[in-house]
């Protein structure tokens, strides 16, 4: 079951969702909002790189009001998330994401949900729904990461379209 954040955790309340929760998930202890009624359909709304839980702060409430049962959580590296063991090793890889939501929804007892999310989120969200499609009533995926074939991006675009991706050199 989860517990809301004690007064000596690292987890900071969210003043629009309400309380901000921490349970532990497969690698990871889940810092997560969780709105709307117990019973209802979930949706697991996942956020993308660099934002965080807040960036579905507009949705959630209609969300919940309309029946849902909202659960929005840090993704691993963001807010309140934490890895279990400093022995754990660090990866971004996109399955690992999509693990960490299937361990999310274990340890909340969630059997399927919608999962939905953008950016990281989407590709996420698209994992979850292609790996394990028996756990996904539904999917919302939005904007440009979907599910990346890692052998097909060896190889280099033509000059034009290389030209488009020229902000990845400055973040590197």
């Amino acid at each position: 079951m989860s517990v809301e954040a004690s007064p000596d955790s690292a987890a900071v309340p969210s003043s629009s969702f309400g309380p901000l929760r921490q349970i532990d998930a497969g690698l990871l202890n889940v810092g997560y909002v969780d709105i709307g009624p117990a019973e209802g359909q979930v949706v697991v709304l996942l956020h993308g790189w660099p934002y965080d839980i807040h960036s579905h702060i507009d949705v959630s409430p209609g969300l919940a009001e309309a029946g849902y049962r909202v659960s929005v959580p840090f993704l691993r590296g963001f807010g309140t998330t934490r890895f279990l063991s400093d022995e754990t090793s660090r990866n971004g890889e996109q399955a690992v994401l999509a693990v960490d939501v299937i361990a999310l929804m274990d340890a909340l007892e969630i059997e399927r949900a919608i999962t939905a999310g953008f950016d990281w989120g989407a590709r996420t969200a698209d994992i979850v729904a292609a790996l394990w499609p028996e756990r996904c009533t539904g999917l919302v995926s939005v904007s440009g990461y979907l599910i990346v074939n890692l052998e097909a991006n060896r190889k280099p675009l033509p000059p034009k379209a290389e030209l488009g991706w020229w902000y990845v050199l400055l973040l590197h």
